[in-house]
């Protein structure tokens, strides 16, 4: 999760970045006492993920607001439903709207999107996580979506597990001294993941003892055989280009991780909209 410190702070930003010295229509066009409710609703079917950021978008706008959340966090929702209500200053409501749709929409759209891969691995074991590619400044809430909708995190930034990739081979002279050198530095509780594209590859990682082996953008044939050949020797994560169509069957290929890129970095926002109604002064 997340403190509500940290994610304050972030959201303080973006409402700077959006409202600035202020929300000038908003201000100019409707008087200062209007009060009223707006209602959220979903135009189109999904898995709802972000009502705690909305919230606090919300909250920090004005904390006099009020909001009532009319669905789960992670609960399927239909076209037309009704998520939110939010009531009090309409001059606040609408000045926090736009922030608070923009996430609720993007995050939503990351948790449907999870569920729908999670959907198609049932009766697997395999797990599908996340990657780093993330929205500059959104990692965080980014991340938290997956999960809502089903999903794993894999490592959150460069700092927390040791990843060594075909750069970091080139760069170390193999993935032996590769794996050596970070083994030497890091602490003892830190797992070590190599990235490799050969069954050569396979073998120096295992032989060097990773803890984690990734294998990236390999056909469903060469998966099987890396598979067979670690034999539960180390954790066993399939990497490159997977899609819902091709997930099932990299699932089937024995391999226990299914990393998915495309859960953070190309996906479509739910559509999310707010609606004021029942004003009065």
């Amino acid at each position: 999760m997340w403190s509500k410190r940290e994610l304050r702070a972030k959201i303080e930003d973006w409402l700077m970045e959006d409202i600035g010295s202020g929300d000038i229509t908003s201000e100019c066009t409707i008087p200062e006492d209007e009060q009223g409710k707006g209602i959220l609703y979903a135009k189109e079917a999904g898995i709802i993920a972000g009502l705690p950021v909305a919230e606090l978008v919300f909250e920090t706008v004005d904390a006099g607001l009020t909001f009532k959340a009319l669905v789960k966090e992670g609960e399927r929702v239909e076209k037309g439903q009704a998520i939110v209500e939010v009531s009090g200053s309409v001059q606040s409501i609408l000045s926090g709207e736009r922030l608070a749709l923009n996430l609720l929409q993007r995050l939503s759209g990351i948790a449907t999107r999870t569920r729908e891969f999670v959907d198609v691995l049932d009766g697997t074991k395999a797990r599908v996580v996340d990657t780093r590619k993330t929205t500059p400044g959104l990692r965080l809430v980014e991340k938290y979506a997956v999960r809502i909708g089903g999903g794993h995190n894999h490592r959150y930034a460069l700092y927390d597990a040791v990843m060594i990739k075909d750069n970091h081979i080139k760069g170390a002279g193999s993935i032996t001294k590769a794996v050596e050198a970070a083994r030497a530095n890091i602490p003892h509780t830190m797992k070590i993941e190599v990235e490799s594209e050969t069954i050569e590859q396979v073998k120096e990682a295992l032989a060097v003892g990773a803890d984690i082996i990734m294998l990236d953008n390999m056909s469903t044939e060469m998966m099987r055989e890396a598979v067979s050949l670690i034999n539960g020797r180390a954790i066993v994560e399939a990497s490159g280009g997977v899609t819902l169509e091709t997930v099932r069957a990299i699932a089937e290929t024995g391999v226990d991780v299914i990393s998915v890129g495309a859960l953070t970095h190309s996906v479509r926002a739910l559509d999310i909209s707010l609606d004021l109604n029942q004003r009065k002064r």
